[in-house]
């Protein structure tokens, strides 16, 4: 049973392995690359199981933004929706964000609709390098098959929803990624390393990865 909710959620300034990290929000001192990196995509594209690996893998701090409003109200995303609606979810979100792109050393799994906002789209742009993890609606069908607690997946028709939200949100997805990454059917773990490949070829060459990491 999820914990009764009133207006007065968390804000965000408590201490701890969050907002007050000494060298910024969760910043890691082993961190290889000097700028962070944000992993947009949908829901059920694996931002949070590839991201965990992938930050390991380069020495970067992960942080999910979901989970990290969660734990900075004490409520689950679901039950925000409930109270604060749409609105007040995307503008905890916004004021996540613009903490985190503060911080060096980071990859983040971002909320599928971040990218709705311009200014996130903005802050995002300006944060560090910008990740599309891209799956099809049928992959996300499957992943998603027994989750119950995304607000925006609380449809009658699932993939009708799905469909939609991609209409809406992947031209966004587009506009600010540098990297496209199709997620494909393996072990998050092969996905991962596929991924850092790629990554490290953009920064190896990036006026010649930029330009294939749009293929």
């Amino acid at each position: 049973m999820e914990t009764p909710v009133n207006s007065n959620l968390g804000n965000g300034t408590e201490t701890g392995r969050g907002l007050h990290h000494p060298r910024g929000l969760f910043c890691s001192a082993m961190a290889q690359l000097e700028q962070n990196i944000f992993l947009i995509g949908p829901m059920g594209s694996g931002k949070t199981s590839i991201g965990r690996v992938l930050a390991k893998e380069l020495g970067l701090e992960f942080c999910d933004c979901d989970q990290e409003l969660e734990r900075q109200t004490g409520a689950s995303v679901n039950l925000i929706f409930d109270v604060e609606g749409e609105a007040g979810f995307r503008e905890r979100e916004t004021q996540l964000l613009e903490k985190l792109v503060r911080g060096r050393g980071l990859l983040v799994a971002t909320g599928g609709g971040v990218v709705m906002r311009a200014v996130n789209r903005k802050l995002l742009r300006e944060g560090g390098l910008v990740v599309w993890l891209k799956t099809s609606v049928d992959q996300q069908l499957t992943r998603l098959s027994h989750d119950k607690t995304r607000p925006l997946l609380q449809a009658p028709d699932r993939r009708a929803r799905l469909r939609q939200l991609a209409r809406e949100r992947d031209p966004l997805y587009q506009s600010i990624a540098d990297i496209e990454f199709t997620s494909p059917d393996r072990h998050f773990k092969q996905a991962a390393h596929a991924l850092l490949r790629k990554i490290q070829d953009f920064q190896n060459a990036p006026t010649q990865a930029s330009a294939d990491a749009k293929r």
